[in-house]
């Protein structure tokens, strides 16, 4: 076998090993928060239909390259699905799984330099660890600050693509010495911040575009960086019970039939306008998360303040 396809198979191995293993730490805590551990509205039960279908249609659009984390935000706002301070802990734990399943997909069928994809998805791995324990550890006034904040960011994002911003990149699979540095540093520092629900897609392939690859090999890391990290800063929030279990439940139930809808059913949609609607949901729900901090600011009752 050629170095790629070793690279490949070890990359799906390690990535198996991961999978399992959060899967352990996953049923753990439900089966602790069964017993009441945790806050009463994160404690498991069967997701209702409403949950299934947020994560079925949010990781369908994941899947196509429209980001699952600030559309979930959202729809949560929208529904008061959960409380603003289970908010990174959900969608982490509720996503971990469907982004796997993506990135089994992608690092399959897409060519990129081993040694470039390896070191990326380790500093990924290394900022989500510590952005995680940071991120379940605060209060919910600063939840709704930093996750309102990080949909102003995503939106931003989404409106630079619409308006064909993002650098065009080149034609390289792999990068070398300085560039390769920054990228790892880099990824690491996106990976950490994502475990606030900015989502992790949209920087890595403006990185790696910036950097002079080919965006095409955007996909396999980025989304093998995400397969990685989310693992490792799910199972922060989940030790920590730090999530809605129902919730996550359903995304993840909902996202592991839509990630192969859109990745072997789907071949068009009007992906430009549908991303316009998302941006204008997110603008809602930021403007939302935000004015819910700064009323939480002045509520002097408030404990969790």
């Amino acid at each position: 076998m050629t170095d790629s396809v070793v690279t490949r198979v070890a990359a799906l191995a390690a990535l198996a090993a991961f999978t399992l293993s959060y899967l352990a730490v996953w049923i753990g805590s439900l089966w602790r928060m069964r017993g009441g551990s945790g806050m009463p509205e994160s404690r498991p039960s069967v997701p209702s239909l409403l949950h299934i279908s947020t994560g079925l249609v949010t990781n369908f659009f994941d899947t196509l390259g429209i980001g699952s984390f600030a559309t979930t935000t959202s729809i949560f706002k929208f529904t008061r699905m959960v409380p603003d301070e289970l908010i990174p802990g959900t969608l982490n734990a509720g996503h971990t799984l469907p982004t796997i399943f993506q990135a089994f997909i992608y690092i399959s069928v897409i060519q990129v330099d081993s040694a470039t994809l390896a070191l990326m998805i380790a500093g990924a791995v290394t900022g989500a660890w510590f952005g995680a324990g940071w991120v379940a550890g605060l209060p919910k006034r600063k939840v709704q600050m930093g996750v309102g904040g990080a949909l102003l960011i995503a939106f931003l994002v989404m409106l630079a693509r619409q308006l064909d911003l993002f650098p065009a990149g080149g034609d390289a699979l792999g990068l070398q010495g300085g560039k390769l540095v920054f990228a790892i540093v880099a990824n690491g520092l996106f990976a950490a911040i994502s475990t606030l629900g900015i989502g992790f897609y949209a920087p890595c392939m403006t990185l790696v575009s910036l950097l002079g690859m080919n965006p095409v090999a955007a996909f396999p890391i980025m989304m093998g960086s995400s397969a990685f990290l989310m693992p490792v800063a799910s199972s922060r929030f989940v030790l920590r019970d730090a999530y809605s279990a129902r919730v996550s439940l359903g995304l993840a139930a909902g996202g592991l039939l839509g990630v192969p809808v859109a990745a072997f059913v789907v071949k068009a949609l009007p992906l430009a306008t549908l991303r316009w609607l998302v941006m204008i949901i997110v603008l809602y729900a930021a403007q939302a998360m935000l004015r819910g901090a700064f009323q939480t600011s002045g509520t002097q009752s408030d404990p969790n303040v």
